[in-house]
């Protein structure tokens, strides 16, 4: 994939020549994905929901009191059923049903007693302390693809400054990693060890291994390669193969196939 400082300076040496000094927008901004369903979550929402409900968990328990002849106290009903129902879910869009936090969590906080809301704020404290540390392979992911939404903005914003050949590169780049990032999710190899040294295996490979395996459709298959043909064309100074509507349509096209065809 592309460095974001490379393109940066074949944009800025672009601009250079043809007299064009105005500052491009390059700070990365938050572009919302997709995330599970027809839900859309952005990193900075995926933590923001777990620091609600580590709140939520400690209010609480704040408001626990001991019940008349129990000697133990117990959350209040309506507190513990919107912290199970919401925790539950939570686990589940973002890890799954098969992950031990769901299944940790479905079984400690099982009931109102206060020792329940201890067990369901150690939990999400730790799920917290995983995401904001890197450690989630469901936060990588979301990671990736506010990468990808960001480069994929930029390229946008090159085909309404009339720079198509950097946007089709930039877009097409994003692809190959894409493609490569779906093989190793698949068990694809993505290197080629057949000339005796690794090399990396060519996006028109990954994408006929990935089709073959059925991570998306043979149509779709088609498709990548017209978009890795315009790429390629692009990085290889054939400005006058392609038009510019057809790299308006490859930026659309490659931005649902990002959001749509996951690991």
């Amino acid at each position: 994939m592309c460095r974001l400082h490379e393109i940066q300076r074949w944009v800025s040496a672009i601009r250079e020549r043809r007299g064009d000094r105005t500052e491009a927008p390059w700070q990365p901004t938050i572009v919302r994905i997709r995330y599970t369903d027809s839900t859309s979550m952005t990193l900075k929402d995926f933590e923001t929901r777990i620091d609600q409900l580590v709140g939520q968990a400690q209010t609480a328990l704040r408001n626990a009191r001991v019940r008349p002849g129990s000697g133990a106290a117990s959350m209040q009903p309506e507190e513990w059923a919107a912290l199970r129902a919401a925790g539950l879910a939570f686990i589940e869009s973002a890890f799954g049903r098969e992950h031990s936090y769901y299944g940790e969590f479905n079984k400690r906080v099982a009931s109102s007693w206060e020792s329940d809301g201890k067990y369901a704020l150690g939990i999400l404290t730790a799920i917290r302390d995983q995401i904001k540390g890197g450690w989630i392979e469901t936060t990588k992911g979301l990671v990736t693809a506010e990468v990808f939404a960001d480069f994929l903005e930029m390229a946008e914003y090159l085909l309404d400054q009339k720079y198509k050949d950097p946007a089709a590169v930039v877009a097409g780049s994003v692809l190959e990693e894409h493609l490569r990032q779906l093989s190793m999710a698949a068990s694809i190899p993505v290197g080629d060890t057949s000339s005796g040294k690794a090399v990396p295996r060519k996006a028109d490979s990954l994408n006929a291994h990935l089709a073959k395996a059925g991570n998306y459709s043979k149509l779709d298959q088609k498709q990548v390669t017209a978009w890795l043909d315009l790429r390629n064309k692009a990085a290889h100074g054939k400005y006058s193969e392609y038009t510019n509507e057809q790299v308006v349509l490859m930026l659309a096209g490659v931005r649902d196939f990002v959001s749509q065809v996951r690991r």
